[in-house]
């Protein structure tokens, strides 16, 4: 790995990058050869990349302009006759902020145009597929098909009918953890119900949380909330987040998040939003 040449691609975006041999510790338990987080010191924001000795890292493209790169992980196979590891992610600028996505290894990626199709929601993909015009405008944050704001994409859905009674008012949108985005309105039909709480904020089903009070009856005392996982969620007005700009959606849109959660590298990246 040569740790020199991966700081200058960096430096080409404007950013900063440290790259050391990988710490663990009993807060940080990694899985993998790698760990990317986004730290902050007296000059600002910095890529912290962590790897293995054995772990060898690329960056395979990079976009000055557009202030993004793709970077490479490559692992050599436990077994011999197996194929390599090969994790991707996409580092760049997004509005305010660094960040570092792991795309889909599912996915025939090999430049930061391609990192960012494969990052899109399967229901936009199919909805541009066949449409005329340079792929690069696709990839704005704001198109004929859809509104971005950061992982969140919103596609207009004009035949939309939501049951005012349904319809909820300042409601937060949030992957796991992260800091959520507040939605003016927000509506969510279908999906199955789960049940929440600090200590399992992703949701058990019934069935699960059963399973659990069984296994640790204190866990009854948990301050849990039920939710419905993997609704089909529509969103209007107001969209903020303190990252990124507010956004105006007129009228009814359908939500879908990037792929991001598809990845096996996303168990890497310590930063979330």
């Amino acid at each position: 790995m040569d740790t020199n040449l991966i700081q200058s691609k960096f430096e080409k975006l404007g950013a900063r990058a440290k790259v050391r041999p990988l710490v663990t510790n009993r807060w940080r338990q990694s899985q993998g050869p790698v760990v990317i987080d986004i730290g902050n010191d007296r000059r600002g924001e910095f890529f912290d990349v962590q790897a293995t000795d054995d772990a060898d890292v690329q960056v395979i493209d990079i976009q000055p302009k557009d202030r993004h790169l793709l970077l490479m992980v490559r692992q050599a196979a436990e077994r011999p006759g197996l194929p390599d590891t090969k994790d991707k992610f996409l580092c760049g600028h997004d509005e305010r902020h660094w960040f570092v996505a792991g795309v889909p290894e599912a996915a025939p990626v090999s430049s930061v145009i391609t990192a960012k199709e494969a990052l899109k929601p399967e229901l936009v993909r199919n909805l541009e597929s066949g449409k005329k015009g340079k792929r690069k405008k696709r990839h704005r944050r704001k198109t004929e098909t859809f509104v971005r704001q950061g992982e969140w994409f919103f596609i207009p859905a004009p035949g939309v009918t939501a049951d005012p009674k349904l319809v909820l008012e300042n409601e937060p949108l949030r992957r796991g953890r992260g800091k959520p985005h507040t939605c003016e309105f927000l509506y969510r039909t279908g999906g199955t119900t789960v049940y929440i709480c600090g200590q399992y904020p992703n949701g058990l089903t019934d069935k699960e949380r059963k399973a659990l009070f069984k296994r640790s009856p204190r866990a009854a005392k948990f301050n849990w909330q039920a939710m419905q996982r993997d609704p089909t969620v529509f969103v209007r007005g107001r969209v903020s987040h303190l990252d990124h700009a507010t956004i105006c959606l007129d009228g009814w849109h359908r939500v879908a998040m990037n792929t991001e959660n598809q990845s096996r590298a996303m168990e890497f990246v310590a930063f979330l939003d």
